[in-house]
């Protein structure tokens, strides 16, 4: 798996089969740092996989998933996503979001989740 698209289309289909956890462990960096919109960063692996946890954790009901668009750049890649679940927090969400994904060294070191409100 060498390429940076078979990379993202492996993470998108353990999305969708309901492994994202999985997939955060085998292709996120020690020392990644995450982003939603313009909320504050938040540093390294440990706390971005708490981060995932509880926000999966938190999930009600899920309706589905789809990737839209994905786009290669020179160590960087994009998926446009659409999403609709119900959160335990924030109710009824269904929605287009785009993911930014820098790359170092095999593996995600930057993602920047883009969404309205």
């Amino acid at each position: 798996m060498n390429t940076l698209l078979e990379q993202i289309s492996t993470i998108n289909d353990m999305i969708l089969e309901g492994k994202a956890l999985e997939a955060f462990d085998q292709f996120y960096h020690d020392d990644v740092v995450m982003q939603e919109n313009d909320n504050p960063i938040v540093e390294g692996k440990i706390a971005n996989r708490q981060r995932e946890e509880d926000f999966f954790g938190a999930i009600t009901e899920f309706r589905g998933a789809q990737p839209l668009k994905v786009t290669i750049g020179e160590n960087t890649t994009m998926v446009e996503w659409h999403f609709d679940y119900t959160h335990k927090d924030w109710g009824v969400k269904n929605y287009t979001q785009v993911a930014v994904q820098d790359w170092k060294d095999g593996k995600i070191i930057k993602e920047k989740f883009y969404y309205g409100a």
